[in-house]
């Protein structure tokens, strides 16, 4: 099938390996647009592309040649939504000259379901650098579009004044017209439902040390939503809003994934499919369930015998990790430390070590500060904890998107792999392709996740509406290190039991023992860190422990069964020969989950958990539909 057709202007059509995906451009005035069909209907309207440099502006584009080429790709990958990908793609490379005749390149790669576009910049005569003023790259939507959108905050706010985190609320089928929070657009990823005709999904990838982090601008009527570039306030002032690359040189991908259905949104591994590693690794990483006690006993845990108590409940769950978190410097320095590794050691547990990010860009004084941003400290930290035994670091409070701390990303992540430590960011921003471009990630943040329900009722009240948005959106793109499964029902250290005077303290969780292990699922990340406490060892069901020693935290397929954002979602994810179906309802209608459907769909014989008149129950099969109330959920295992 061709996959490209000259139009008799000389404009191209490019088409997915099916068909049913076509990107066609558009010239008005030499401004060049491109728009994407999906079956017949319109899904991305006429949208401008460009960019503006110091040596030239690429705003006005004309079409010289195209050239393309059908390709096949298959990669394996054992920290993303699906182990093996097999695709097929048409690569297209518009070959483009502005009014001055300076050249440049707008490659596209096109799958059945995905449009990601870059520019390339070639070396022209002596210049070997350039710097992007500006980019001209629009999103427009035909009308009666609504969006799924969290907005960019402002920047220098927040805790410490650590912002921006992307740990903002979402808006849920909100109309495009309105202004966001704070004036400053949207973060990726954006999702948006064109009416009754389909569904986009916008996010960029492929962002490393050679570029910043960008995100959508406001809504203007007339051109869209554009690519914004970080605000110069972020990191404290420090570093250009400008990235710069050598060249010749290229911009990260934008993609965009459509859908007639939903399906498409969250099955997507565009993220990973256009972009490359960025170093190889000699080390063998492990993946897998830890225990944290700052989660839920917050500071006052960081001392030995809570520590140890952890230790004991990951080793109780045949879980292999334990984060510690902040101030174990001032607890317990590098020699209690060590001796602490060596007990985890001993009853078969290892260690992810918390770390500040921060040095001179914000007020954390959660400690250690000032190592991970200091390659003079960071270096000999990490040949440290390599020969005591630590297997990985969580990294927080980054706070920007600037070029100079993706730099500072990379920065961690390559030091890291070369002592066999594996890397988790929090406070920090979207995972842009990095699960496929660094073989020691294993997940971010970037989302408002689970230490905002010790903090406030109302985050608790949500928890069910956002855990059916989070798989549609935010971890549809990239891991998602949410560190949630609370089975406490009060969310501290007494988990209910009376304080001083009897008054009962902490917020109260609303969902359901099975929507909480529903959770674990719908949630992907390599390193999970669940919020169990050591009582429920005692008090939590037995059935609920026993789950959440078997539930795998890497996976081989993934499957949207059903769902809208923000209401409610049944997902299907298989680990070898067993398929893990969990399903949550946010919605005041009640959900009805057909297991015998979901089973024939599938294959195989389910085993459910789900919410009995006596709460969690484990029943062998489900002869009729389950009902679902709200903040209700169910899990099966199909094998």
């Amino acid at each position: 099938m061709n996959l490209l057709t000259l139009l008799a202007v000389g404009l191209p059509i490019l088409s997915g390996p099916d068909a049913r995906l076509q990107v066609s451009f558009g010239d008005d005035g030499s401004r060049l647009s491109y728009s994407i069909v999906y079956d017949g209907k319109t899904l991305v309207a006429p949208s401008r592309l460009g960019l503006q440099t110091n040596e030239a502006d690429y705003t006005q584009l004309d079409v010289v040649s195209v050239d393309s080429e059908e390709i096949r790709d298959t990669y394996v990958l054992d920290r993303i939504k699906a182990s093996r990908i097999d695709h097929a793609a048409l690569r297209a490379v518009l070959h483009c000259t502005n009014p001055d005749g300076r050249k440049i390149d707008v490659e596209w790669h096109l799958t059945d379901h995905d449009a990601a576009f870059r520019y390339l910049l070639p070396r022209e005569g002596e210049t070997g650098s350039v710097r992007v003023l500006a980019e001209a790259s629009a999103f427009q939507f035909p009308e009666g579009t609504t969006g799924f959108l969290t907005p960019q905050s402002d920047a220098m706010t927040g805790w410490k004044r650590s912002k921006p985190s992307y740990e903002e609320f979402y808006s849920f089928d909100a109309p495009l017209d309105r202004r966001s929070q704070y004036g400053h657009g949207y973060t990726f990823p954006g999702l948006f439902r064109v009416g009754d005709d389909g569904w986009v999904l916008v996010s960029e990838t492929g962002v490393d040390s050679r570029y910043c982090a960008s995100h959508l601008s406001d809504y203007d009527p007339a051109t869209g939503y554009t690519v914004a570039f970080p605000m110069p306030e972020e990191n404290n002032g420090n570093g250009t809003v400008e990235p710069a690359f050598a060249l010749p040189g290229a911009t990260p991908w934008r993609t965009l994934t459509v859908g007639a259905d939903l399906a498409p949104i969250v099955e997507t591994t565009v993220a990973f499919d256009v972009v490359e590693p960025r170093y190889t690794t000699t080390r063998a990483y492990r993946y897998g369930k830890s225990s944290w006690s700052w989660i839920v006993w917050q500071d006052a845990s960081m001392n030995r015998e809570d520590q140890v108590a952890y230790i004991d409940l990951a080793a109780a769950m045949g879980w292999p990790y334990i984060l510690i978190d902040a101030g174990w410097d001032q607890e317990f320095g590098h020699e209690g430390m060590a001796e602490l590794v060596s007990y985890a050691r001993s009853v078969g547990v290892d260690v992810f070590l918390w770390y500040s990010s921060s040095g001179w860009w914000n007020d954390i004084v959660q400690s250690p500060v000032n190592v991970m941003c200091d390659p003079l400290a960071r270096k000999p930290e990490m040949r440290w904890m390599e020969s005591i035994g630590v297997k990985g670091i969580k990294v927080d409070f980054f706070g920007g998107d600037k070029q100079e701390t993706i730099r500072l990303y990379e920065a961690i992540l390559s030091d890291a792999d070369d002592h066999g430590l594996m890397c988790i960011f929090h406070g920090a921003t979207l995972p842009r392709g990095w699960e496929r471009m660094y073989p020691n990630y294993v997940g971010s943040e970037a989302v408002l996740a689970s230490e905002n329900m010790i903090f406030g009722q109302n985050h608790c009240d949500l928890e069910s509406k956002y855990a059916a948005l989070h798989p549609f959106l935010r971890n549809t793109v990239g891991c998602m290190e949410f560190g949630g499964v609370f089975l406490n029902k009060r969310l501290n250290r007494a988990n209910g039991a009376p304080g001083p005077g009897g008054r009962v303290f902490g917020t109260q969780r609303r969902t359901t023992d099975a929507a909480e292990l529903a959770i674990a699922v719908l949630y992907q990340n390599p390193i999970q860190n669940f919020a169990l406490t050591p009582n429920n060892l005692t008090d939590a069901p037995a059935a609920a422990l026993d789950f959440l020693r078997e539930v795998p935290t890497t996976w081989d397929e993934t499957r949207l069964i059903d769902g809208y954002p923000g209401r409610n979602i049944v997902l299907a994810r298989r680990h070898g020969a067993a398929w893990y179906v969990a399903a949550i309802n946010a919605s005041d209608e009640p959900l009805t989950l057909d297991v015998r459907a979901i089973e024939a769909r599938l294959g195989g014989t389910a085993s459910v958990l789900s919410t009995g008149k006596d709460g969690l129950q484990r029943t062998a099969a489900a002869k009729k539909p389950l009902r679902i109330p709200k903040d209700d959920g169910a899990v099966l295992v199909i094998r």
